[in-house]
C-alpha cells in the first residue's frame, strides 16, 4: 500500500497575526512608483501570472515569481525586475533585517495597485508554495480609508512601515478612500532552514498523478 503523503503545514516561523517590522525608507521607490504610466500598469497586469477572481480590480506589476504553485524553492525574475532591482533591493533588505537570515530568498516580489472603491475579497493563500515563506507588505501609497483584515482584526498600515501578515488565515482589503492604495508585496524565506518533512512526499505524489 502506498503511503499517504503528509498534508502541507505552515512554517512555524510565520506570523499567525500581524508582525510589525518597522519603518523603511521608501522615498526613491515611491517617487518612481507614482510615475508609472497607467498604460504600463495595464500592460503588466494583463500579463501577470497571479490571476485570481478575489483580486477584483487590483492591478499588479509582478517582478519575481515562483516556478510552481507547489514549491517555493524555485523562482525567477520577470521582465520588469532589472529596471526595478536597484530601487527595490534596499527596501527589501531593510524590511527583512530583523529576521537575521544569512541566506534569505525572495521568491515573489510585486507591486499592487488598488483604486478607490477597490476590494480584495476574503480568501486564504491556498497554494502549497505559500505555506513556507513570510508574506510581507510595505505600503508605498495609502489613505485613511484603506482597511486590511489579517489575523482576525482590521488594520490600517501606514506608508513606509513594513509588516508581515498571516496569509494562511482569512484576509481581505478594501479601499474606501479617494486615492490608490499601492503596496510592495513580497515573500521571504530562510534557505538554511530545514525543509518540512511533507515537502518531498507531497511533490512526488503530485508528479505521480
Amino acid at each position: 500500500m502506498n503511503a499517504i503523503p503528509l498534508a502541507p503545514t505552515a512554517n512555524p516561523r510565520k506570523t499567525t497575526g500581524v508582525r510589525k517590522l518597522g519603518p523603511v525608507d521608501i522615498t526613491a521607490l515611491r517617487a518612481a512608483v507614482l510615475e508609472i504610466p497607467e498604460a504600463v500598469w495595464d500592460a503588466e497586469d494583463a500579463g501577470k501570472p497571479n490571476r485570481f477572481q478575489v483580486l477584483d480590480v487590483t492591478r499588479h506589476i509582478v517582478l519575481r515569481f515562483i516556478d510552481s504553485p507547489r514549491d517555493w524553492r524555485g523562482s525567477h525574475d520577470r521582465a520588469a525586475w532589472p529596471e526595478w532591482r536597484g530601487l527595490l533591493e534596499p527596501v527589501l533588505a531593510r524590511a527583512v533585517r530583523d529576521y537575521g537570515y544569512a541566506r534569505g530568498v525572495f521568491p515573489r516580489v510585486m507591486l499592487a495597485s488598488m483604486p478607490p472603491g477597490g476590494v480584495i475579497h476574503p480568501h486564504i493563500d491556498a497554494n502549497p508554495a505559500a505555506k513556507w515563506p513570510h508574506k510581507i507588505h510595505v505600503p508605498i501609497s495609502t489613505n485613511p480609508g484603506v482597511v486590511s483584515f489579517f489575523g482576525g482584526g482590521e488594520h490600517h498600515f501606514p506608508a513606509g512601515e513594513a509588516v508581515e501578515v498571516n496569509n494562511l488565515g482569512p484576509h481581505w482589503v478594501r479601499n474606501d478612500g479617494e486615492t490608490d492604495r499601492v503596496h510592495l508585496i513580497f515573500e521571504y524565506y530562510d534557505a538554511d532552514q530545514p525543509e518540512p518533512s511533507w515537502l518531498e512526499p507531497f511533490l512526488l505524489a503530485g508528479a505521480a498523478r
